[in-house]
């Protein structure tokens, strides 16, 4: 059952996996990250359904359109941190 209307978009449920997954994924990374890449990547993913959820609150569709455009581009910067993750063999 939904309570909030972004909980019915599929991309903030597909987010919100992501998410998950992430945060089960960087457990394994090593402890000298956990103020580096460990922690970008747990804040730039879970910025990816924030804004989706944020967005939909807003009145205006400039408005709506901005904060998607913040989710779109921490979707960005969370695929770059996990390119580099996969470069420090960190992950496969």
């Amino acid at each position: 059952m939904y309570i909030f209307s972004f909980e019915k978009l599929d991309v903030w449920q597909n987010s919100r996996e992501l998410i998950l997954t992430i945060y089960k994924m960087t457990v394994k990374f090593p402890s000298s990250e956990i103020y580096g890449i460990t922690s970008q990547i747990k804040r730039s993913s879970s910025s990816i359904v924030t804004n989706i959820a944020e967005g939909t609150s807003r009145n205006t569709n400039k408005d709506k359109a901005h904060f998607l455009t913040i989710s779109y581009s921490s979707a960005t910067e969370t695929l770059n941190h996990l390119i580099i993750s996969k470069d420090l063999n960190y992950i496969a």
